[in-house]
């Protein structure tokens, strides 16, 4: 057999080498650095078989992070051993702690136990302990292939692997990895010694997981744990981390007092409090006002509709996993309805067209309910019923293109106002051969194609993902990362021949004939609610002051001032800002203390000086820390904060 290395050279091997092979003919200090390879850009193991002319790429000490899952998987094998261990030192017998699955992760790997007596988070220190023994041992990590029947009888006494090698097929091998007297049915792949393992690991946490993911099983705990290559790497997450709870939605949204989820409501319902609501009408005031701009039309839409009109776009059976049931009424069958689109597909339909009158543009911030399983809500990320800042677009063919980059354009716009700037741009487009689809393949294809004719025309860097497309028609999909580093999917804009056809509405065109216009679905925010909570997160609640619920705290030196400080709100509120009065009888340090934990943007402080001269001293919350001036002229900082929250900055 040969292999392909990187630089087009081939290297001839006997039959069944691996990487390790691969190595050694090449030099014996690669073979004693190496870790893992790439063969035809899949991850191996250098214990395992490369196939017949495979192009392979060998990973060194030198770059160990492009092993990272490599490497994570083996040290969840040396997690699960020092589990075993840990119950040994006292006293159980090794069989008696049982394995389920243990695959790596993004960022780590877990591994799911059934075992002797619960295991707590206290616990996982000296778990961790063990582990650098284990690693420190330098344990060789071998593979084997096995025969099912000897697989059965090796994990005999353990229901979980026997289950596992059961439902294997008869026909091929089964690899067990081993390190010392750790023994594991696993696919692989691994590092070739514990010794070569990065230590930059941690256990974070335990939970419980149904085994196999079914509530009729057992339930097993499962322990998790990250890893990267660097302590650096190590570091640099768990601060994230830290981060992350400190700017978790739903922490913010009850300090801040923005939403709440109460269970008499229901769950995955929110309830918007008066200062979420400001927040949520500041966003839905910005985007009217964009529409206003380039002329679309308001509707609005009831909550609940026909079925057959579900049955008529598809999206009932389609969707039917995440739509409520039906509910009957009189002698017909009604929906929570889980889209907009075929309201405002009637709302086209209720009257003739002409292709003069199109581009016809309809909005909507229309409430949408989807069903969602309860261990899959959170917060406002993940709710049972939504907002979405729904517009439907119909056109004729000919205004498609432009119409389509009108939409990129807000979008674009919506997210850099946000400061969301960083984007990848995904195209979603058919699976092959799936059958999850409906329409016209030709009128697919001339949707995908003009889709990523839009994008490219701005030069928008993207990738094609087959199967992501909605059941009618292809989409770009806006992936944003926050301020952390995570990636959420926020708008879309869809192409869709498919919703005209099926509900057979038309346009009379110049030559005096019915046409179908095409339709284009697009949403900036995705969600009012989860855009929100992303929101929350990316700002850690310090929002800028045109978005902030209460914008500016006036905080009076002493009770005297107090008459002066609402005159100033008087001024502030009749100029449309947000601004109250702490009349309370604490200390100032105690006032701006309070203003600061409600992350009010701008605070003005009001004394003797100030009155006399209608001025203010004005501190403000900024992404560096604080500003402060003194001896601001009232009149003049009106007028600033005036345009500040006209101009959104």
């Amino acid at each position: 057999m040969n292999v392909t290395l990187p630089d087009g050279k081939q290297l001839d091997l006997p039959q069944g080498a691996t990487a390790l092979d691969a190595a050694k003919a090449i030099g014996p200090r690669l073979a004693q650095d190496a870790l893992a390879a790439t063969a035809n850009g899949d991850l191996v193991d250098l214990m395992s078989p490369l196939p017949d002319g495979a192009s392979i790429t060998l990973i060194t000490r030198k770059n160990p992070a492009d092993a990272a899952p490599v490497f994570r998987h083996s040290l969840g094998h040396v997690m699960s051993q020092a589990v075993g261990e840990f119950y040994e030192r006292k006293g159980h017998p090794r069989e008696a702690v049982k394995r389920g699955v243990g695959p790596a992760i993004e960022n780590g790997f877990y591994q799911d136990f059934d075992l002797p007596e619960p295991l707590r988070e206290e616990d996982l220190p000296e778990i961790e302990a063990i582990m650098r023994e284990i690693i420190g041992r330098g344990l060789d990590i071998t593979r084997r292939e096995v025969g099912k029947a000897a697989a059965l009888e090796e994990f005999g006494d353990d229901p979980y692997k026997a289950e596992l090698i059961a439902g294997l097929p008869d026909d091929e091998p089964i690899t067990f990895y081993s390190q010392g007297d750790y023994v594991d049915l696993c696919r692989g792949p691994h590092f070739p010694n514990t010794g070569k393992l990065p230590t930059a690991f941690k256990l974070m946490s335990t939970s419980g997981a149904y085994w196999r993911g079914n509530e009729k099983n057992p339930i097993l705990q499962r322990v998790y744990g990250v890893a990267f290559a660097t302590g650096k790497e190590l570091d640099e997450y768990l601060h994230q981390l830290e981060e992350a709870k400190r700017r978790d939605h739903r922490k913010l949204g009850r300090e801040l007092e923005l939403f709440t989820i109460d269970p008499l409501v229901g769950k995955g319902l929110p309830l918007w409090l008066p200062n979420g609501t400001v927040l949520r009408e500041e966003l839905i005031r910005f985007l009217r006002e964009r529409q206003f701009e380039r002329d679309y039309q308001g509707v609005v839409t009831p909550n609940i509709g026909n079925l057959d009109l579900f049955r008529t776009s598809g999206h009932y059976p389609y969707y039917a996993d995440s739509q409520f049931e039906p509910i009957t009424v009189d002698d017909e069958q009604y929906m929570l309805k889980p889209m907009n689109c075929p309201f405002h597909v009637r709302v086209y339909a209720s009257k003739p067209r002409s292709y003069r009158d199109l581009p016809v543009r309809l909005a909507e911030f229309g409430t949408v309910y989807r069903y969602e399983m309860s261990g899959e809500l959170n917060g406002l990320t993940r709710v049972r019923g939504f907002t979405q800042d729904d517009a439907h677009l119909f056109c004729r063919p000919d205004q498609l293109g432009t119409e389509f980059l009108s939409v990129l354009d807000l979008t674009v716009l919506v997210l850099r106002t946000f400061g969301m700037n960083d984007v990848r741009f995904r195209v979603g487009v058919r699976e092959p051969g799936a059958d999850k689809y409906v329409g016209d393949a030709a009128q697919w294809e001339r949707a995908e194609r003009e889709i990523i004719e839009a994008v490219e025309e701005v030069g928008l860097p993207y990738t094609v993902e087959p199967g992501d497309a909605a059941f009618y028609g292809p989409k770009l999909d806006f992936v944003v990362k926050d301020v952390l580093g995570r990636e959420w999917q926020l708008g879309t804009i869809q192409v869709d021949y498919n919703l005209p056809e099926r509900f057979d509405i038309t346009y009379v065109g110049e030559d005096g004939q019915d046409h179908r216009p095409v339709m284009i679905h697009r949403a900036p925010f995705g969600s009012l609610e989860r855009f929100v909570g992303i929101l929350i997160e990316h700002y850690g609640g310090d929002f800028p002051l045109w978005l902030a619920p209460r914008q500016i705290a006036i905080i009076p030196i002493a009770d005297r001032h107090n008459t002066y400080a609402e005159t100033l709100a008087a001024s502030l509120k009749a100029a449309g800002l947000r601004a109250e009065v702490d009349d309370s009888t604490n200390r100032m340090n105690a006032k701006v203390r309070n203003a600061e934990l409600a992350k009010i943007p701008v605070m003005l402080i009001v004394g003797d000086r100030e009155e006399e001269r209608r001025e203010v001293s004005v501190r403000e919350r900024t992404p560096e820390g604080h500003r402060e001036r003194k001896g601001v002229a009232f009149d003049e900082l009106l007028g600033e904060l005036g345009e500040r929250y006209k101009a959104r900055a």
